[in-house]
């Protein structure tokens, strides 16, 4: 090969690592998609210095890279379009480190997903992302294409379960983004990179999340005599509150291709079936699916059957999981157009996709996940030489692509852009949406050698400034913009004037911040704009306090999975400083709650990022790069929420404990064996009426079923250990709420320490002699008062953090500089206009 000299890579590389044959190299020509490019040769490292060493020989020698997986994508993300070098990570599948205990596991990118949960299954653990293509499908390729699968719909998607990063960027540098901890104080490149499609920087290591494996499932196949029928019975199960692990689809087409090869009793004389199921413990299955089996009955079923055994549950899911398999059964391709509505837009989609593929002429079937609106209707391809029939096929999957746009939805749900959308990106985002994106990809690969010519259209349209014109406020005037719009306008005004801006929500945070030139505040921005109970989210907008929210979701059953210590907290400062409470370890952390977020920018701009739906991969996932960014990118303006039923039984035990050792030591076990816990802590001093040195709190809730097996376990290992526990009325995360608010009040500033779950105990028992503290042991935080410069250089060591909460106080500042220093300094600069826009708010590490 001439156009690129890739005997100097090979003469780098060790024996066997890069091919080149061009016969080997069709085997990389394709994934699983219809989209089609050779590389010129093919790498495969064993190493993060090795993928460091190729990423540098890249750029010196501008040669586009391509990572690569299991090949198992649909939408062109791995195909070398414009050849270049795959980089093909089958070589470094392993597990690095496992923490059974903390819920905790390192791997390499090529780990494959199925044999990743079986591992952590044998320790009663469980890695919720299941996508079809699990059996083979890596975690590398999971995280690109932030993939789902049918448990996303209670469990959420990969994006949910990653906490840290080694990635090579496109320097060659290695950087590491987040960490086994929680919370870590930088921007949410982690967020970010899932779902990047290689696109922003080579992953070569990912630090998993993981959660208590249900120790019972319950799965029920309902038949329905239409399609459209079944897609309310879903919005139906949806908006009564209940919360199935699964909603999976497929119609009579589907099940006939299926049976005739698993024999599995799928009902094929009915036009479509759902596969619903219930996970928790025993006690509670049952009920669970009885209650959804009424619901069922009441719009439509015709038909219900349980699964009476675990292999007959298995062949259920074998046989949804081999569906898109089977299709080759009715045509030698096909097309599988992945497309997300709002849950409550189900039905009338499906009946209008069918009329799209009746207008031409084309047959469809459907097997897909209903219970997230995520829609993969399968387009049959007779004759895939046949132009004009791929002409017909590639023009219905636009018009549903518009269909869903239209209703809100996504282009993609989760089989990412790829090649196969770019040119539908901008049905779905504005040019100034766009090219926020593409500011983000050029910060991280400006030279585009990452996976280039994915997720963006060839031309992005033009973006028009049209910002209304304001007079620049006066300093020391603070402002109450009643819109995004003018928000955006009076942010624009005032930095064109030099100024600098406090962005102020409530002022639980911002009153503690130097003053600012000019203060905006969202105080004109209040009140819920969109609830929506049967697609499970509200939108608030960002001047709404968290309590008048909650009051008003409450009347209804409803509310959103969050606390602050402070009544007058906002939405928009709850999620710009992503103060998390104990109970995410229950319902997951703010930046999993977070779908969408109006942005008013610092060049006079609006953006929308994010959907209102639960699978959403259309390029970046932006609304987390807000969360935690504490207004030094943008004023929050609204947010989209996920939506929970409020819980129907809330049980809290507290347990008198003589020794921190004794506390640590029972509180730990404790964490381990949760499923419904909202809160694991243990407090030092007195709390709940409690006159013990420690005192170990318990909250489970959930189903009254759920929540009394729990707390027995809970009761049968106190009793080993010889500890008497009592209930009491207030939850843990309310515990947690006032003794923040005490040691405010009375110290003028809390720390928040955040470390890996195996090194949380070592640390709370070297920070004993210096303060008082609080431990919030499912989530591995440590909060305290105290002077905690003795033990920095430990926390440090281990990979953890201290901040302090309401970041601004007088502080030493930090030693310990993160990995992604340099990149969060540059976007602050490009979208903070250079540190005028809610300047020394991002909190600091403390030496």
């Amino acid at each position: 090969m001439t156009a690129h000299p890739l005997s100097t890579l090979q003469a780098t590389l060790p024996a066997g690592h890069l091919i080149t044959n061009r016969v080997q190299l069709r085997t990389y020509a394709a994934d699983a998609g219809l989209d089609r490019g050779v590389p010129d040769g093919v790498a495969f490292p064993q190493t993060t210095d090795e993928v460091a060493q190729i990423v540098r020989w890249a750029l010196a020698n501008n040669v586009p890279l391509i990572a690569r997986g299991a090949g198992t994508g649909l939408s062109g993300g791995a195909v070398a379009e414009r050849g270049g070098l795959v980089v093909q990570f089958s070589r470094m599948n392993a597990v690095l480190e496992f923490d059974a205990e903390g819920r905790r596991l390192h791997v390499q990118p090529g780990a494959v997903n199925q044999t990743i949960d079986a591992l952590v299954k044998q320790q009663g653990l469980y890695y919720p992302p299941d996508p079809s293509s699990g059996r083979v499908a890596t975690i590398g390729g999971n995280i690109a294409e932030n993939s789902g699968g049918p448990h996303c719909f209670k469990y959420g998607v990969t994006t949910n379960y990653v906490t840290g990063l080694t990635a090579v960027l496109a320097d060659g540098q290695v950087a590491r983004f987040g960490g086994a901890a929680l919370d870590y104080p930088e921007y949410d490149f982690v967020g970010l990179l899932n779902g990047s499609e290689g696109t922003l920087a080579v992953i070569t290591e990912a630090c998993l999340r993981l959660v208590g494996n249900p120790p019972a499932v319950k799965t029920l196949m309902a038949a329905f005599d239409s399609i459209e029928r079944a897609g309310q019975a879903v919005s139906a199960i949806i908006a009564s509150g209940l919360v199935p692990t699964t909603l999976e689809m497929m119609d009579q087409r589907i099940m006939r291709i299926i049976e005739d090869y698993t024999h599995g009793g799928l009902p094929v004389h009915a036009a479509a079936a759902l596969i619903v199921e219930a996970d928790g413990y025993p006690e509670s299955v049952a009920t669970q699916i009885d209650e959804m089996a009424v619901v069922l009955r009441q719009h439509g079923a015709v038909e219900l059957r349980i699964a009476q055994s675990d292999a007959e549950r298995d062949l259920i899911w074998y046989g949804r999981k081999s569906a898109v398999g089977a299709m080759s059964r009715l045509a030698p391709a096909y097309y599988l157009v992945d497309v997300t509505v709002p849950r409550s837009q189900l039905a009338a989609t499906l009946a209008q996709v069918n009329q799209i593929c009746e207008a031409h002429d084309l047959r469809v079937g459907y097997v897909f996940h209903a219970g997230d609106g995520n829609l993969h209707p399968l387009i049959l391809i007779e004759r895939p030489s046949d132009h004009e029939l791929l002409a017909r096929v590639h023009a219905a999957g636009k018009a549903i692509v518009e269909l869903c746009v239209a209703v809100d939805g996504s282009i993609t749900g989760e089989h990412g852009v790829g090649i196969e959308k770019r040119a539908y990106m901008p049905l779905m985002y504005t040019p100034a949406e766009l090219q926020a994106m593409q500011a983000i990809k050029h910060l991280f690969d400006p030279h585009e050698l990452l996976n280039p010519g994915k997720i963006f259209p060839e031309k992005t349209p033009q973006l028009q400034l049209a910002v209304p014109r304001v007079p620049a406020p006066t300093v020391g005037e603070t402002v109450q913009p009643a819109s995004p719009t003018e928000a955006a306008a009076i942010l624009q005004a005032a930095l064109a004037e030099g100024y600098t801006i406090r962005l102020r929500g409530g002022g639980t945070k911002s009153a503690h911040l130097p003053p600012a030139d000019v203060t905006i505040s969202t105080a004109g921005m209040t009140g819920i704009s969109a609830y929506a109970r049967e697609d499970l989210y509200v939108t608030v907008n960002a001047g709404t306090t968290l309590a008048a929210l909650q009051a008003g979701l409450a009347a209804d059953g409803w509310w959103v999975p969050l606390a602050s210590p402070w009544p007058e907290a906002t939405i928009g400062g709850i999620v710009a400083s992503n103060l998390n409470a104990p109970l995410r370890s229950r319902y997951g952390a703010i930046r999993d709650l977070v779908l969408a977020t109006t942005v008013a920018l610092a060049n006079g701009e609006v953006i929308r990022a994010g959907r209102p739906v639960v699978k959403n991969v259309a390029g970046y996932d932006m609304p987390k790069l807000f969360v935690g960014s504490h207004g030094t990118l943008g004023l929050l303006c609204d947010v989209t929420l996920k939506l929970a039923p409020l819980p129907r039984v809330q049980k809290t035990l507290v347990v008198p404990i003589a020794t921190l050792a004794a506390g640590l030591q029972v509180g730990r076990k404790l964490a381990a064996q949760r499923i419904v816990a909202s809160a694991v802590l243990l407090c030092d001093g007195h709390v709940v009426g409690e006159a013990a040195p420690y005192t170990l709190l318990y909250t489970a809730e959930g189903l009254d079923e759920d929540v009394t097996a729990e707390l027995n376990l809970v009761a049968a290992l106190l009793q080993r250990h010889r500890l008497m526990a009592r209930h009491v009325d207030t939850p843990g995360t309310v515990v947690w709420a006032g003794w923040l608010q005490a040691q405010v009040a009375s110290r003028g500033e809390v720390l928040r320490i955040g470390v890996p779950p195996a090194q949380c105990a070592a640390l709370v028992e070297a920070l004993a002699t210096q303060a008082q503290c609080m431990i919030d042991l499912c989530n591995s935080l440590v909060y305290t008062a105290g002077d905690v410069r003795a033990v920095m250089e430990s926390i440090a060591a281990v990979g953890g953090y201290a901040v302090p909460l309401l970041a601004g106080r007088t502080r030493p500042v930090d030693t310990h500089p993160t990995p992604t220093a340099e990149l969060t300094t540059r976007l602050a600069q490009r979208w903070g206009t250079n540190k005028q826009l809610n300047p020394a708010s991002l909190p600091v590490a403390i030496a």
